[in-house]
């Protein structure tokens, strides 16, 4: 089992970049009203209270525009419609001209609330893709440039004058210029990691439950071999029956005696596959070097050598200890494996030993190792831990997503275990284990308490049947 086994199919989740259909319409109007309630105060009180001479007849016509959007969407569409990739950039780049307009006709510059504009440009950024977001935010620089230029200047009725200096005016122009730049692309990034990391745990979790719901497979095989074990008898009996009372017709005995042979092979599979559901419902712990071969042996046939070094005792004379066998752990580690399988020249090393109070398992192989600049991020998603580059000649099969490293830090951290990567060429390594094991190290580490079974008291001795 692979990971791209355990990925939903194209398009059950986006990938980063691919996003659409996020935004709903409704979170959009409801925004759009509390911007119109704030103009048409400001607007009000700027007329009304402090006697600023503006012209109401078009500032509220630019008001009446969004007003008309706003009752427009909701009557046309549900409230419960999520806006494509396409809509949702008209949308900001709509309400950036409105406001644009406003400012236009209220001083431009000067105007305090100029600083506004930024809200549609941080809102695409956090809902948009890259290219759509760079439009807006190109669109927005566009607008307030122009604003800045073309505008009718603030008076009140008097005729006084309101403006401010030029230099204040271009200091206020480069800080919104770039607020949209920072802004934008603060905002765009923290949303990105945001949706990658939603992504690769929905992974995750697919993983997880994939494995639960394979070890639970057992039971159920159990259950329905003890079902239909007595249906089963019956229809043998039966058709033993009618074949001995049909003697004296070929044709139809024949056909009993081919629902007899039948039943026959039925108990025969249901007998093997009751005996395989009663060793999985038992076999819930298993040595730790059982744990690791049923964890790498997915990937013991796809041409490089695995060897392992897991002796029956350590220097201390500890014997190897037994684990659970938790999905988690399983899994966890066949990643590890499989991402060693896929960038190895030849071998695959795996090694462990233990203490007291520890399990430790090393992962290595010979082939190019980690990206030096990447050590420090492996284990976040959508992060390839190798060079796919420099290695789609040599491995035209792999496709990774980078998740698979993310996946099994989540679920091995999950239950209870540590992992640290290394390079093998790490000149703090030996001069031996550095000239075969070049490549990526991967130590994981297991906490005895945690991953350890605890010896139960035995049952007893089964007392002899009576004669």
């Amino acid at each position: 089992m692979t990971v791209s086994d355990l990925m939903p199919a194209q398009g059950t989740f986006p990938a980063p970049d691919t996003r659409s259909d996020w935004v709903r319409l409704r979170t959009l109007i409801l925004l759009r009203w509390a911007a119109i309630t704030g103009q048409v105060v400001t607007i009000l009180v700027a007329a009304g209270i402090y006697d600023i001479d503006l012209k109401l007849a078009h500032c509220f016509l630019i008001v009446g525009a969004a007003v008309a959007a706003n009752l427009v969407s909701m009557l046309a569409f549900p409230a419960t419609k999520r806006l494509t990739e396409a809509e949702a950039m008209l949308t900001f780049l709509f309400d950036s001209v409105q406001l644009a307009a406003l400012l236009a006709l209220t001083g431009g510059l000067a105007n305090p609330f100029a600083l506004l504009i930024l809200a549609p440009v941080t809102i695409a950024a956090t809902t948009l893709q890259t290219r759509a977001t760079v439009l807006v935010g190109g669109v927005t620089i566009a607008l307030i440039t122009v604003v800045a230029f073309f505008h009718l200047p603030l008076a009140t009725r008097e005729g006084t004058e309101i403006s401010v200096p030029r230099l204040f005016e271009f200091g206020f122009w480069l800080a919104i210029v770039i607020g949209v730049v920072f802004l934008g692309l603060y905002a765009r990034r923290v949303a990105s990691e945001m949706h990658a990391m939603q992504d690769a745990l929905l992974a995750t979790q697919m993983a997880l439950a994939r494995e639960q719901r394979l070890t639970a497979l057992g039971g159920v095989v159990a259950a329905a071999a003890h079902e239909l074990g007595t249906p089963l008898a019956t229809i043998k009996l039966a058709s033993s029956e009618l074949a001995d009372e049909l003697a004296d017709r070929p044709d139809l005995r024949a056909d009993a005696e081919l629902i007899r042979g039948q039943a026959d092979r039925c108990r025969d599979i249901l007998h093997s596959m009751g005996r395989a559901g009663k060793d999985d419902l038992h076999l819930r712990t298993a040595p730790l070097s059982a744990v690791i071969r049923e964890a790498a042996e997915p990937h013991e046939r796809r041409g490089r050598t695995i060897r392992y070094a897991i002796p029956a005792t350590n220097a201390d004379g500890l014997r190897q200890p037994h684990l659970y066998r938790k999905p988690e752990v399983i899994h966890g580690l066949r990643n590890l494996v499989q991402n060693a399988v896929d960038f190895a020249a030849s071998n695959v090393w795996i090694d462990a030993d233990w203490s007291a109070t520890e399990m430790r398992i090393v992962i290595s192989d010979d082939g190019p190792g980690f990206p030096p600049e990447l050590l420090g991020r492996i284990g976040d998603p959508y992060v390839h831990g190798r060079r796919p580059h420099d290695l789609a000649s040599a491995r035209p099969e792999y496709d990774g997503m980078g998740l698979g490293l993310f996946i099994a830090k989540t679920l091995l951290e999950r239950s209870g275990a540590s992992l640290r990567v290394a390079n093998g060429a790490d000149p703090f390594l030996n001069e031996g284990e550095a000239a075969d094991r070049s490549g990526a190290i991967v130590i994981v580490t297991l906490p005895r308490e945690i991953a350890e079974t605890r010896d139960a008291p035995a049952l007893g001795q089964n007392a002899p049947f009576l004669s």
